[in-house]
């Protein structure tokens, strides 16, 4: 739907998660409350602040920490965890080599996927099959990253359930055959000051305007540096400054499909004029590699222009080879072309 809102609200979801596994917590008011005020964000903004998460304040500045220490080490350091076809396309990629919209993005980063068992999905998966490339610099780096993404794994587990009360459905209905075994994946982003890049290389975007593909993201941004924007209903840039204890969430195109048009997967962006380096670490909350995406039974609401017919392993194995990879869409039949054209088209039309 969206709206011309002016700000991303902020949700305190603390009482909500003490009675996330009560059968009983549709019945709470204050869980109610929450529900409730997620089901606007995602109708109006597509995106929202959670604070009372749970997660520790000194586990969300130590990953920041370590991403920062790793993207200060000399290049010839970094790219020993370079990212290839044969590591599943996880590791370390280079600032200017993801494309967004036909232009190069002013970022580094290392991409860490859900590990996935050789020949579980068939040649559909095969792609993305690999172990994720851990550094030796920092000596905590592994270490941290796993306990973050267990952790996040289980808050964005308990964010869908409230999302699904607010759809009019069960709690679980992001579990089990949806998203019980979340195909997650984790970038660790660096974006350098615009004037150290060559000015050949350079543009003006740190990420260009883009929706997410998935389900849910969770983005733990720089403490000091102001450079996330959302776009509103109206085409203007509202910015989405970082707020101390809170992570910045939206919702992706799967989710928009989900609930039948009736949330919206926003238009955002990265726009670093800072003179200091940004770091920022999106957790993007995935459904099962082969889940069903289409409209919940429950929930008949707003329609949207096309429906679709198509499991998350096609958008799983199409975006990373295209957005991320710079292949031509082209090459990859994996993703049927109504959901390749709708996607991007929706992209180009909202920024023109």
């Amino acid at each position: 739907m969206g709206s011309d809102f002016q700000a991303i609200p902020i949700i305190d979801i603390s009482a909500f998660l003490e009675k996330i596994d009560d059968p009983r917590m549709g019945d709470d008011k204050e869980v109610l409350e929450v529900i409730r005020q997620l089901d606007d964000a995602c109708k109006e903004a597509g995106f929202f602040y959670v604070k009372g998460h749970g997660i520790p304040d000194s586990l969300v500045k130590e990953v920041k920490d370590a991403t920062r220490k790793f993207f200060n080490l000399p290049y010839e350091e970094k790219v020993k965890i370079k990212m290839t076809s044969a590591s599943g396309h996880r590791g370390y990629q280079e600032v200017a080599e993801n494309i967004t919209l036909g232009k190069p993005d002013m970022h580094e980063a290392i991409d860490c996927y859900s590990e996935m068992e050789p020949g579980k999905y068939g040649a559909l998966g095969q792609p993305l099959e690999g172990s994720n490339l851990w550094p030796d610099y920092p000596s905590n780096f592994k270490v941290v990253m796993e306990e973050y993404i267990c952790l996040l794994k289980d808050l964005s587990r308990k964010i869908m359930r409230g999302i699904a009360l607010a759809l009019g459905g069960p709690p679980n209905a992001f579990e089990g055959d949806r998203a019980g075994d979340s195909f997650w994946v984790m970038r660790l982003l660096g974006y350098p000051v615009l004037s150290d890049i060559p000015e050949m290389q350079r543009t003006d975007t740190g990420c260009g305007a883009h929706t997410d593909y998935g389900l849910l993201t969770l983005v733990n941004q720089d403490d000091e540096i102001n450079a996330l924007q959302v776009r509103n209903r109206s085409g203007e840039w509202i910015s989405a400054p970082p707020i101390p204890c809170t992570f910045v969430c939206n919702i992706g195109d799967m989710l928009k499909i989900w609930s039948n048009g009736l949330y919206e997967s926003t238009l955002h962006r990265v726009i670093n004029n800072s003179p200091k380096y940004r770091v920022s670490v999106a957790f993007f909350y995935e459904p099962n590699f082969d889940a069903a995406v289409e409209p919940f039974d429950f929930y008949t609401g707003v329609p949207l222009d096309v429906h679709f017919d198509v499991t998350a392993k096609d958008l799983h194995s199409a975006v990373p080879m295209t957005r991320w990879m710079r292949r031509e869409m082209q090459e990859s039949l994996m993703l049927p072309m109504k959901l390749l054209i709708y996607i991007n088209q929706q992209n180009y039309a909202a920024v023109d």
